[in-house]
């Protein structure tokens, strides 16, 4: 990691983990085969996060539109997820890395739900890495349930209308003790942030790559975070301003 500069590590990375099953077409493999491969890829990408200094990870591990594809797709998506990190959590706890959901609960299967969480509760007091799990999310419907909180607040008391401010409507979001992302990553070839975190991606850089997420390695990891490094950010100012 000797050529990344290591005062402009991005705090927050978020990845769309797209491509899995092209990859797996691409391989003559059936689309769950895809996904298992891309589970693969997370164990790394946890590991490149930690040995640069990010703090926080977040993932696009399964969108409320997701449930429109095929039923054994999902079956083995939400499967393969849950395995994966059981089988993780010895090296998760010993890199005191935590984990957390960022997403509806309404629609999950209840045993999932009693896997994640019981995951959940393992890693709680761990302080390092977070990874940011965006499992059944989608960003319109967060806004909405914001809106839908702060409209209660209001009528309760408990917040004033012409209080309501951008920090504000941070903290009813689902990711309001997180900082926004830095940096977003999509792999595949996809230009477009499908539904994530839209709020939160106001001020982020964006990268893409055409690699699939199964052969999303450290070293294209490494690209992405190269790149970032190039980039002057102003949020809205001129160069001479910062």
């Amino acid at each position: 990691m000797f050529d990344l500069d290591p005062k402009r590590i991005p705090k927050h990375v978020a990845i769309i983990m797209d491509g899995n099953g092209r990859w797996a077409k691409k391989h003559g493999l059936t689309r769950p085969q895809g996904h298992i491969e891309g589970v693969k890829r997370v164990g790394d990408v946890m590991d490149f996060s930690r040995e640069t200094g990010i703090k926080v990870l977040t993932l696009f591990a399964f969108s409320t539109e997701n449930w429109k594809r095929p039923q054994a797709e999902v079956e083995a998506i939400m499967k393969t997820m849950c395995m994966a990190i059981n089988a993780q959590m010895p090296k998760l706890q010993k890199d005191n890395v935590r984990i957390r959901l960022c997403g509806q609960r309404d629609g999950v299967p209840e045993k999932v739900l009693n896997d994640l969480d019981a995951i959940m509760r393992k890693m709680e007091k761990n302080t390092g890495l977070i990874v940011n799990l965006a499992f059944n999310y989608g960003s319109r419907i967060e806004i909405v349930d914001a809106i839908k909180h702060i409209a209660r607040d209001v009528v309760v008391g408990k917040l004033s209308q012409k209080n309501i401010t951008e920090e504000i409507v941070g903290k009813y979001l689902y990711t309001k003790d997180l900082p926004d992302p830095d940096l977003l990553i999509r792999t595949s070839g996809e230009l477009r942030i499908s539904n994530f975190l839209l709020w939160q991606l106001s001020y982020a850089e964006l990268y893409f790559t055409d690699v699939f997420w199964p052969d999303f390695t450290k070293a294209e990891f490494k690209k992405a975070i190269l790149d970032y490094q190039k980039r002057e950010r102003r949020f809205g100012k001129v160069s001479l301003q910062k």
